[in-house]
């Protein structure tokens, strides 16, 4: 430990900058370590852990132990913040040394060892890197390689098949700021009653949660970083997309559904593996918004000149025949417009309909044109045209109607 302690910072930077290249050199020294001092024998994780992750201000430390009641868990969960706080941590930044990617998964993976985590767990705040999302993968592929090697080796049930759940509660920028402010305005006004009357404890207060400014920084942060390492592990985990928006109450209930469906009691990993690349349709919903702006904006940066014959072709030819239509909700439109030859052409015709509030849906046709006719055999030669058939749909106009 002196020898580490002793480790110059710019050598350290060296050291992490390879580890962030291949994570995989983290996850081994950390994983022999924990070999070395518990033994393989004794590397006994929980069955079932919650990997519990948010964007600002949507509710983690409510909605924690709301999960740990429902899954019957008998400990506190696991806070990655307070174990930045640890003797341990200090000690790294008291040296001058940074608490880094490994640091931080070698703390997360001890105490999920200690034996009151056994029922389950819940870490909040773990994986926010793409290291640390590797180094999860990692783990759960070592979890199952030691359940494999020893639960038909007379380990009386000590060996549990792991199950890795994801949960992300969700708000958006606007929802996470009005948030944060607010809670840094209440914690502000009780820690001044606790100092006027003498009575109670001050609670801790984030900068983030006193600044407008820092608080739209930190949720982007969320949002660019920490949530976009996450989706790449819905393809691998249950992934648990909740709502935040709303009351307790009404998060609550989607936490139920969300469990019910992807418990495990329900599904065998095996089964839940197979199915899981297809996405839950309320998911779907759920993402829809985010991810259609980021399409549209992608359009715009990286396609410029297709999106704007696409956005010209809506303005000047289908534009007037949807309002002809705004009675009904409803127009049919044929095209034989060449840019649609471009398949992302329809997809993005498809988006820019969605994002204004319809619903556009195209339909490829072929029809054959007579082109010449043999005069030998009398057979007639055709070629084939394309007609987009554009069925776009909306909410039809309220007629007031006359008796």
């Amino acid at each position: 430990m002196g020898a580490t302690l002793s480790t110059k910072p710019e050598t350290q930077k060296k050291v992490q900058d390879l580890e962030i290249k291949d994570p995989s050199i983290i996850f081994n020294r950390v994983w022999s370590e924990l070999e070395e001092r518990y033994g393989r024998k004794n590397l006994h994780f929980p069955k079932e852990i919650f990997w519990l992750n948010g964007a600002p201000g949507a509710g983690k430390g409510t909605h924690t132990r709301f999960i740990m009641k429902h899954r019957d868990f008998t400990e506190p969960s696991i806070v990655v913040s307070s174990l930045l706080k640890s003797v341990e941590a200090r000690k790294r930044m008291d040296a001058g040394l940074l608490v880094g990617n490994r640091e931080v998964v070698k703390m997360v993976f001890e105490k999920l060892l200690e034996p009151a985590y056994k029922s389950g767990a819940i870490v909040d705040g773990f994986p926010r890197t793409q290291v640390q999302v590797e180094c999860l993968k990692l783990l759960h592929h070592k979890i199952s390689e030691v359940y494999s090697e020893f639960v038909h080796a007379g380990s009386n049930g000590r060996y549990k098949k792991p199950e890795f759940h994801i949960i992300v509660l969700f708000i958006d920028e606007k929802e996470s700021v009005a948030r944060q402010l607010r809670r840094g305005r209440e914690i502000l006004n009780h820690n001044e009653e606790v100092k006027q009357s003498g009575i109670g404890e001050l609670w801790e207060v984030r900068k983030t949660d006193l600044n407008e400014q820092a608080a739209h920084d930190r949720y982007r942060t969320f949002k660019e970083q920490t949530y976009r390492c996450l989706k790449s592990l819905r393809e691998v985990f249950h992934f648990h997309y909740i709502n935040a928006h709303g009351t307790v109450s009404e998060v609550r209930e989607r936490i139920i559904d969300e469990l019910k469906y992807q418990s495990s009691l329900e599904l065998s990993q095996r089964t839940f593996k197979r199915l899981v690349g297809i996405p839950i349709a309320s998911d779907l919903a759920v993402h829809a918004r985010q991810e259609l702006v980021s399409r549209l904006d992608e359009y715009e940066e990286r396609h410029t000149r297709l999106f704007k014959q696409v956005v010209d072709l809506i303005h000047q030819k289908l534009m007037p025949i949807v309002r002809r239509h705004a009675i009904s909700g409803m127009a049919l439109v044929s095209s034989e417009d060449t840019v649609f030859e471009d398949p992302l052409a329809i997809a993005m015709l498809i988006d820019v309909f969605s994002e204004r509030g319809y619903h556009a849906v195209v339909d490829i046709r072929r029809k054959k044109i007579p082109r010449r006719v043999d005069p030998k055999t009398f057979e007639i030669e055709t070629e084939t045209h394309k007609v987009y058939r554009l069925r776009i749909s909306f909410s039809p106009s309220q007629i007031r109607r006359g008796r």
